[in-house]
């Protein structure tokens, strides 16, 4: 099985890479552009086949290790 993960800033967190690519993007010609959120995309090859278990521990790691709870969010999907 896999693990697909983004974590992302908090909405109510500012985040300079975002906007950094958004200036860079404008600068480039691109119009339109509202807003930018960059975040990180995780994919984690997981051994066993109890879809529950494994949603705990990559909830788990999520909390622990991968993300940083107070400035940022994280969803995932086991596949």
């Amino acid at each position: 099985m896999k693990a697909r993960i983004i974590v992302m800033p908090k909405k109510t967190v500012l985040d300079p890479q975002g906007l950094a690519i958004k200036h860079a993007l404008e600068s480039m010609g691109f119009s339109g552009i509202r807003d930018v959120r960059a975040g990180k995309f995780m994919e984690i090859e997981l051994e066993g086949a109890d879809e529950d278990g494994l949603r705990n521990r990559i909830d788990e790691a999520c909390r622990k290790l991968l993300s940083n709870p107070v400035i940022e969010e994280y969803s995932f999907e086991i596949q």
